[in-house]
């Protein structure tokens, strides 16, 4: 099995990295609406679902822990200006589901606005709302983050999973890059981000457990660290976890001194904003990784013969 100390070590560095560069979160203002004000809101929302995870799993330590709230608190005061950016997204784009997508990790931890509550509740009762076409990994999430919040899911998670990728079960050798994304969101959003592994149909775990090995060794072997992470946590949502020993080597091989997770191959250079965009994606799937992993480990050894 691989060392507990090695996959924890990757989360304390992505963590670290994430910190020192929360500036980087920083949403366009005066961005015009017809480019996509909402189109900076997915880092802040990607942000608050691991600090979530890293909280809700109980493996961090102080320090890690110290971060992840420090960073809750820059990303809901200063960035989202304790919610008013969202009610504004929401004004400028009344039937987007981002908004709402973002603000539920928050209200989860404990932060609340009710007038961007109030707009949620007014769209999700619109028709046009639960029309809106969509991929179905992508309604399937949308579906879940209704439920979280207390709404019923429109339409339900049992009437999406079968038309997703993973739900069909095809021939596994035809995964590539969006596909695999695919995959992994598919889990993410069955498991409420690895809380529920049972969420996880049988057929569909059985499925993973035979070609997910193999998968982690083809991102491997390419060097596709973002994707790769991702598997990993899949891996950690599984029953029965495998924390594959190559592949976490070879992950935490990839990242930098300074706990930055290149996306593919090595570091990008150039404008540290451009170079932020890139790496910050890859950063938080290593955190979120990492803490399911430790979990899970943990969990193992709690488990094991004496």
């Amino acid at each position: 099995m691989t060392s507990t100390r090695l996959i924890h070590t990757v989360g304390t560095g992505a963590l670290e990295w994430l910190h020192a560069h929360r500036d980087g979160f920083r949403l366009e203002q005066d961005v015009d609406p017809e480019v996509g004000f909402l189109e900076r809101f997915k880092p802040v929302g990607e942000l608050a679902v691991i600090c979530k995870v890293l909280f809700r799993e109980g493996v961090a330590g102080s320090r890690q822990a110290q971060l992840a709230r420090q960073l809750l608190d820059h990303a809901w005061g200063h960035v989202l200006d304790g919610g008013r950016v969202l009610v504004r997204g929401q004004r400028i784009e009344p039937l987007s589901p981002v908004p709402f997508e973002v603000y539920l990790p928050f209200k989860e931890l404990g932060f609340s606005n009710p007038e961007i509550e109030r707009a949620f509740r007014r769209v999700q009762r619109l028709e046009s709302f639960a029309a809106l076409e969509m991929p179905s990994v992508r309604r399937l999430g949308l579906s879940a983050v209704q439920r979280r919040y207390g709404l019923p899911p429109r339409p339900p998670e049992s009437e999406v999973v079968a038309g997703t990728w993973l739900g069909r079960t095809p021939e596994p050798w035809t995964v590539e890059g969006h596909i695999a994304y695919d995959i992994t969101h598919t889990v993410f959003h069955l498991t409420d981000w690895g809380e529920n592994p049972d969420g996880l149909p049988a057929p569909l775990a059985d499925y993973l457990a035979v070609w997910l090995p193999v998968w982690l060794d083809d991102w491997l072997d390419l060097q596709r660290w973002d994707l790769l992470g991702e598997l990993l946590v899949v891996d950690a949502c599984l029953p029965r976890p495998t924390l594959d020993e190559r592949a976490w080597e070879g992950f935490a091989a990839a990242q930098q001194p300074d706990g930055a997770m290149p996306a593919v191959r090595t570091m990008p250079q150039g404008d540290p904003d451009e170079v932020f965009d890139v790496v910050y994606h890859p950063t938080l799937v290593a955190a979120f990784a990492s803490v399911l992993a430790t979990s899970r480990a943990l969990t193992q050894l709690a488990h094991a013969p004496a």
